[in-house]
């Protein structure tokens, strides 16, 4: 029988399920690592430990090695999507409103005032010293590690849990990671929620192991003066990307890989897939537009059960 616990952390829902004599420990010990790699890596507390790299921009630090990890893996992630994928645009997220937690923002609003965007510092001006595990962020850099940190706690949390039990999933806000497949035989189902109707579902996925991430630009927006905002920036911009999709779920073996590529395809919208697709991982993608329409690369129908639009 799979168990399951629900919790608030990182501001979503978090879910633990594992099938197992061990689950239940199990489940318990992944959610205080979830609990506590909140405490470190979140912007939106004074004390953690990313917060204590921002305000050092322009000085060399010492960081764990944990930092270190999601450090290295943003840089080749952003060379690896020519800039799509960026995590020093936390400077814009501000500028726009994003100051705050969404959870925050939903109960007072966001500042109403915003000015226009600054030319951005590269990210590759990192320095980065892992032997020393020190790191230097340019003057003026600020970096928001979210996605790619809310994957990195999922995908060690998830190995956590494999240790008490052999068969597990843990998800947090869009990001899945399954280990195992169900000891009854079938698939893990994953459904592909409907961005303009959340209570809504467009298709149900059949997932045998792996990761699966969604990035919509619908979950965590708000009203900044007259403005609709959401929190996926396009870098090139400084602002909110202007995209034909609404969301893009990805299915691949690494929940990293899916997380990033998730946002990047969003963010980098049709036009931009070639170039991403062919210098990135094996993925599947599916977005949907507008108007609910699903479309994806070639091997998405495999995952579906059933769904809502013919896949282009």
């Amino acid at each position: 029988m799979i168990r399951s616990i629900e919790f608030r952390a990182m501001s979503t829902t978090v879910l633990l399920a594992a099938e197992g004599e061990g689950a239940i420990p199990g489940m318990y010990a992944a959610k205080s690592f979830i609990d506590g790699c909140e405490q470190r890596f979140s912007r939106f507390l004074p004390a953690s430990e990313l917060s204590d790299l921002n305000r050092s921009a322009g000085e060399w630090i010492q960081v764990s090695p944990d930092l270190m990890d999601l450090l290295q893996l943003s840089l080749n992630y952003y060379r690896q999507t020519n800039g799509i994928f960026d995590p020093s645009i936390l400077t814009d997220l501000k500028r726009i409103g994003y100051d705050r937690t969404i959870d925050e923002i939903r109960l007072t609003g966001a500042d109403a005032s915003a000015s226009q965007p600054v030319p951005p510092l590269p990210f590759e001006e990192i320095r980065l010293d892992p032997a020393n595990c020190r790191v230097r962020l340019p003057r003026g850099m600020q970096i928001d590690l979210g996605g790619i940190a809310k994957a990195w706690i999922v995908e060690k949390a998830a190995q956590l849990l494999h240790q008490y039990v052999d068969v597990c999933g843990v998800s947090a806000g869009g990001d899945i990671l399954f280990i195992g497949s169900p000891l009854d035989g079938t698939d893990w189902d994953v459904y592909l929620e409907d961005p303009r109707s959340p209570t809504q579902t467009l298709a149900q996925l059949h997932i045998p192991s792996g990761a699966v991430a969604t990035s919509s630009i619908m979950k965590r927006s708000w009203i900044q003066g007259q403005k609709v905002r959401h929190h996926l920036i396009d870098p090139r911009t400084g602002e909110p990307a202007r995209t034909g999709w609404l969301s893009v779920t990805v299915i691949a073996l690494s929940i990293l890989d899916a997380e990033v590529y998730a946002k990047a395809i969003l963010i980098g919208g049709e036009q931009g897939l070639p170039p991403l697709l062919q210098a990135g991982p094996p993925l599947t993608w599916i977005a949907v537009d507008a108007v609910g329409n699903i479309s994806g690369s070639s091997g998405c129908k495999e995952y579906m059960y059933e769904y809502a639009a013919e896949p282009s």
